[in-house]
Protein backbone atom coordinates (compact mmCIF):
# COMPACT_ATOMS: atom_id res chain seq x y z
CA UNK A 1 0.00 0.00 0.00
CA UNK A 2 1.52 3.03 -1.27
CA UNK A 3 0.85 6.63 0.59
CA UNK A 4 1.32 9.62 -1.79
CA UNK A 5 1.07 13.59 -1.01
CA UNK A 6 1.06 16.11 -3.99
CA UNK A 7 2.41 19.46 -1.95
CA UNK A 8 3.08 22.57 -3.85
CA UNK A 9 4.14 24.45 -0.97
CA UNK A 10 1.52 26.86 -1.02
CA UNK A 11 -0.61 27.14 2.02
CA UNK A 12 -3.19 24.55 1.66
CA UNK A 13 -0.78 21.61 0.58
CA UNK A 14 1.63 22.93 3.07
CA UNK A 15 -0.80 22.93 5.61
CA UNK A 16 -1.78 19.61 4.88
CA UNK A 17 1.58 18.35 4.78
CA UNK A 18 2.30 19.34 8.56
CA UNK A 19 -0.91 18.24 9.56
CA UNK A 20 -0.19 14.72 8.40
CA UNK A 21 3.23 15.07 9.98
CA UNK A 22 2.04 15.79 13.53
CA UNK A 23 -0.95 13.27 13.47
CA UNK A 24 1.60 10.60 11.96
CA UNK A 25 -0.75 9.47 9.27
CA UNK A 26 0.53 6.78 6.96
CA UNK A 27 2.97 8.70 3.91
CA UNK A 28 5.40 7.41 2.19
CA UNK A 29 6.11 10.05 -0.65
CA UNK A 30 5.69 13.84 -1.32
CA UNK A 31 5.43 14.89 -5.33
CA UNK A 32 6.53 18.26 -6.23
CA UNK A 33 6.17 19.72 -9.58
CA UNK A 34 8.30 22.64 -10.07
CA UNK A 35 6.71 24.34 -13.10
CA UNK A 36 10.45 26.60 -12.35
CA UNK A 37 7.86 29.86 -12.39
CA UNK A 38 7.05 29.61 -8.98
CA UNK A 39 8.05 32.51 -6.05
CA UNK A 40 11.11 32.26 -4.52
CA UNK A 41 9.15 31.64 -1.31
CA UNK A 42 8.16 28.70 -1.99
CA UNK A 43 11.24 27.34 -2.86
CA UNK A 44 12.28 28.45 -0.28
CA UNK A 45 9.71 26.51 2.14
CA UNK A 46 10.49 23.45 -0.14
CA UNK A 47 14.06 23.74 1.30
CA UNK A 48 12.83 23.59 4.58
CA UNK A 49 10.48 20.91 5.01
CA UNK A 50 13.13 18.21 2.80
CA UNK A 51 15.17 17.29 5.96
CA UNK A 52 11.94 17.01 8.24
CA UNK A 53 10.99 14.29 5.10
CA UNK A 54 14.46 12.99 5.32
CA UNK A 55 14.44 12.48 8.89
CA UNK A 56 10.84 10.83 8.95
CA UNK A 57 12.25 8.34 6.36
CA UNK A 58 9.54 9.78 3.16
CA UNK A 59 10.91 10.36 -0.13
CA UNK A 60 10.76 13.48 -2.01
CA UNK A 61 10.54 13.93 -5.47
CA UNK A 62 10.58 16.60 -7.42
CA UNK A 63 8.94 16.14 -10.96
CA UNK A 64 9.50 18.72 -13.59
CA UNK A 65 8.33 19.07 -17.30
CA UNK A 66 9.87 17.09 -20.34
CA UNK A 67 10.83 20.56 -21.72
CA UNK A 68 11.00 24.15 -19.60
CA UNK A 69 7.62 26.21 -19.41
CA UNK A 70 9.43 29.55 -21.49
CA UNK A 71 9.54 26.80 -24.35
CA UNK A 72 6.31 25.87 -23.70
CA UNK A 73 5.06 29.69 -23.10
CA UNK A 74 7.08 31.30 -26.16
CA UNK A 75 8.48 29.38 -28.34
CA UNK A 76 6.67 25.59 -28.67
CA UNK A 77 5.11 25.37 -32.59
CA UNK A 78 1.39 25.56 -32.06
CA UNK A 79 -0.97 24.87 -34.58
CA UNK A 80 -4.47 25.56 -33.35
CA UNK A 81 -8.03 26.25 -35.07
CA UNK A 82 -8.86 29.37 -33.61
CA UNK A 83 -5.41 31.10 -34.13
CA UNK A 84 -4.04 28.84 -36.46
CA UNK A 85 0.52 28.47 -36.49
CA UNK A 86 1.99 30.22 -33.68
CA UNK A 87 5.21 29.87 -31.84
CA UNK A 88 4.39 29.79 -28.02
CA UNK A 89 0.84 29.17 -26.16
CA UNK A 90 1.04 31.92 -24.25
CA UNK A 91 -0.30 32.99 -20.86
CA UNK A 92 -1.11 30.36 -18.38
CA UNK A 93 -4.40 30.92 -17.36
CA UNK A 94 -7.94 31.14 -18.01
CA UNK A 95 -9.29 29.13 -21.16
CA UNK A 96 -5.60 28.03 -21.71
CA UNK A 97 -4.68 26.36 -18.64
CA UNK A 98 -1.63 24.25 -20.23
CA UNK A 99 0.42 24.86 -17.65
CA UNK A 100 -1.98 22.88 -14.76
CA UNK A 101 -2.39 20.39 -17.44
CA UNK A 102 1.01 19.52 -17.33
CA UNK A 103 1.64 19.74 -13.63
CA UNK A 104 -1.80 17.43 -12.85
CA UNK A 105 -0.46 14.77 -15.67
CA UNK A 106 3.51 14.77 -14.18
CA UNK A 107 1.47 14.04 -10.53
CA UNK A 108 -0.68 11.58 -11.33
CA UNK A 109 1.78 9.67 -13.47
CA UNK A 110 4.28 9.83 -10.59
CA UNK A 111 1.60 8.30 -7.96
CA UNK A 112 -0.07 5.52 -10.28
CA UNK A 113 0.35 2.98 -7.77
CA UNK A 114 -0.86 5.12 -4.88
CA UNK A 115 -3.42 3.53 -2.41
CA UNK A 116 -4.21 7.04 -1.16
CA UNK A 117 -3.13 10.08 -2.77
CA UNK A 118 -3.68 13.37 -0.36
CA UNK A 119 -4.05 16.23 -1.81
CA UNK A 120 -4.02 19.83 -0.47
CA UNK A 121 -7.81 21.27 -1.18
CA UNK A 122 -9.59 23.12 1.84
CA UNK A 123 -12.99 22.14 3.38
CA UNK A 124 -14.33 25.44 1.82
CA UNK A 125 -13.68 24.72 -2.06
CA UNK A 126 -16.87 22.51 -2.45
CA UNK A 127 -16.48 22.38 -6.38
CA UNK A 128 -13.13 21.28 -6.52
CA UNK A 129 -13.60 18.47 -3.47
CA UNK A 130 -16.39 17.49 -5.48
CA UNK A 131 -14.30 16.55 -8.56
CA UNK A 132 -12.24 14.38 -5.98
CA UNK A 133 -12.02 10.44 -6.88
CA UNK A 134 -10.12 7.86 -5.19
CA UNK A 135 -7.38 7.03 -4.46
CA UNK A 136 -7.15 11.24 -4.52
CA UNK A 137 -8.52 12.28 -0.96
CA UNK A 138 -8.35 15.33 1.55
CA UNK A 139 -7.40 15.19 4.85
CA UNK A 140 -8.01 19.54 4.98
CA UNK A 141 -11.92 18.44 4.73
CA UNK A 142 -12.13 15.63 6.73
CA UNK A 143 -10.32 18.20 9.51
CA UNK A 144 -12.56 20.88 8.44
CA UNK A 145 -9.81 23.24 7.50
CA UNK A 146 -11.04 25.91 5.52
CA UNK A 147 -7.87 28.27 3.34
CA UNK A 148 -8.48 30.45 6.32
CA UNK A 149 -7.45 28.15 8.67
CA UNK A 150 -4.83 26.48 6.63
CA UNK A 151 -2.52 29.88 6.63
CA UNK A 152 -3.20 29.88 10.24
CA UNK A 153 -2.20 26.77 10.72
CA UNK A 154 1.38 27.62 8.65
CA UNK A 155 1.71 31.11 10.59
CA UNK A 156 1.32 29.69 13.57
CA UNK A 157 4.58 27.33 13.20
CA UNK A 158 6.52 29.46 11.79
CA UNK A 159 6.10 29.82 7.73
CA UNK A 160 5.13 33.17 6.07
CA UNK A 161 6.08 33.12 2.77
CA UNK A 162 8.13 36.15 2.76
CA UNK A 163 10.02 38.00 -0.22
CA UNK A 164 11.18 41.51 -0.04
CA UNK A 165 10.24 42.07 3.10
CA UNK A 166 6.56 41.25 2.52
CA UNK A 167 4.25 38.67 3.22
CA UNK A 168 3.14 37.43 -0.34
CA UNK A 169 -0.22 36.24 1.21
CA UNK A 170 -0.49 39.52 2.36
CA UNK A 171 -0.72 41.29 -0.91
CA UNK A 172 -2.06 38.12 -3.29
CA UNK A 173 -5.06 35.58 -2.72
CA UNK A 174 -3.16 32.69 -4.07
CA UNK A 175 0.85 32.28 -3.88
CA UNK A 176 0.52 30.46 -7.72
CA UNK A 177 3.42 31.21 -10.37
CA UNK A 178 4.00 34.13 -10.62
CA UNK A 179 3.27 34.74 -14.43
CA UNK A 180 -0.01 33.26 -13.78
CA UNK A 181 -2.85 34.96 -16.54
CA UNK A 182 -5.22 34.12 -13.35
CA UNK A 183 -3.93 36.93 -10.81
CA UNK A 184 -6.59 39.57 -10.93
CA UNK A 185 -5.99 43.52 -11.20
CA UNK A 186 -5.60 43.29 -7.30
CA UNK A 187 -2.85 40.90 -7.19
CA UNK A 188 -1.06 42.53 -10.30
CA UNK A 189 -0.94 45.84 -9.00
CA UNK A 190 0.72 44.89 -5.19
CA UNK A 191 3.37 42.79 -7.19
CA UNK A 192 3.62 46.00 -9.20
CA UNK A 193 4.13 47.98 -6.10
CA UNK A 194 5.71 45.55 -3.86
CA UNK A 195 7.42 42.86 -5.75
CA UNK A 196 9.23 44.79 -8.64
CA UNK A 197 11.89 42.24 -9.73
CA UNK A 198 8.70 40.06 -10.78
CA UNK A 199 6.73 43.22 -12.24
CA UNK A 200 10.15 43.43 -14.64
CA UNK A 201 10.08 39.67 -15.55
CA UNK A 202 6.37 39.80 -16.14
CA UNK A 203 7.16 42.60 -19.20
CA UNK A 204 9.76 40.90 -20.26
CA UNK A 205 7.40 38.08 -20.92
CA UNK A 206 4.84 40.69 -22.67
CA UNK A 207 7.31 41.82 -24.39
CA UNK A 208 7.42 38.22 -25.74
CA UNK A 209 3.46 37.00 -26.33
CA UNK A 210 1.38 39.22 -28.92
CA UNK A 211 -1.81 38.80 -25.92
CA UNK A 212 -2.22 40.70 -23.43
CA UNK A 213 -2.12 39.38 -19.80
CA UNK A 214 -5.05 40.81 -18.30
CA UNK A 215 -7.06 42.86 -20.11
CA UNK A 216 -9.52 45.44 -18.39
CA UNK A 217 -11.07 49.00 -19.27
CA UNK A 218 -10.70 52.10 -17.14
CA UNK A 219 -12.83 54.58 -17.42
CA UNK A 220 -14.11 53.56 -20.89
CA UNK A 221 -10.25 52.80 -22.26
CA UNK A 222 -8.96 49.84 -22.68
CA UNK A 223 -5.71 48.18 -21.54
CA UNK A 224 -4.67 45.01 -22.00
CA UNK A 225 -0.68 44.24 -21.75
CA UNK A 226 1.31 44.21 -18.73
CA UNK A 227 2.63 48.24 -20.45
CA UNK A 228 -0.69 49.30 -20.08
CA UNK A 229 -1.27 48.32 -16.90
CA UNK A 230 2.08 49.82 -15.46
CA UNK A 231 0.73 53.04 -16.56
CA UNK A 232 -2.25 52.73 -15.47
CA UNK A 233 -0.81 51.20 -11.93
CA UNK A 234 1.86 54.31 -11.90
CA UNK A 235 -0.96 56.78 -12.12
CA UNK A 236 -3.59 55.33 -9.46
CA UNK A 237 -0.42 54.84 -6.93
CA UNK A 238 0.28 58.62 -7.62
CA UNK A 239 -2.82 59.71 -7.14
CA UNK A 240 -3.37 57.63 -4.08
CA UNK A 241 -0.01 59.28 -2.25
CA UNK A 242 -1.40 62.73 -3.30
CA UNK A 243 -4.68 61.86 -1.64
CA UNK A 244 -3.00 61.45 1.54
CA UNK A 245 -2.69 64.31 3.66
CA UNK A 246 0.25 65.57 5.33
CA UNK A 247 0.81 65.46 8.83
CA UNK A 248 0.86 68.23 10.72
CA UNK A 249 3.32 70.63 12.47
CA UNK A 250 3.32 70.23 16.13
CA UNK A 251 2.86 73.72 17.33
CA UNK A 252 6.29 75.16 19.12
CA UNK A 253 5.21 75.20 22.51
CA UNK A 254 4.75 71.25 21.73
CA UNK A 255 7.82 70.95 20.21
CA UNK A 256 9.85 72.54 22.79
CA UNK A 257 8.10 70.26 25.71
Amino acid sequence: MAFYASVSFGKDSLAMLLLLLEKKMPLDEVIFYNSEMEFQAIYDIRDRIRPVLEQRGVRFTEVRPDASFLYNMLERPVNSKKNGFHLGYGWCGGPCRWGTKLKTRSLDGVALDAEVHYVGIAADEPERLAKLEPPKCSPLAEAGMTETDCLAFCYERGFFWEENGVRLYDILDRVSCWCCKNKNRKELKAIYQFLPEYWEKLKELQAQIPMPMKPFSRKGIPYGNVFDLEKVFEQEVREERSAVPPKKKRRCCEQSR
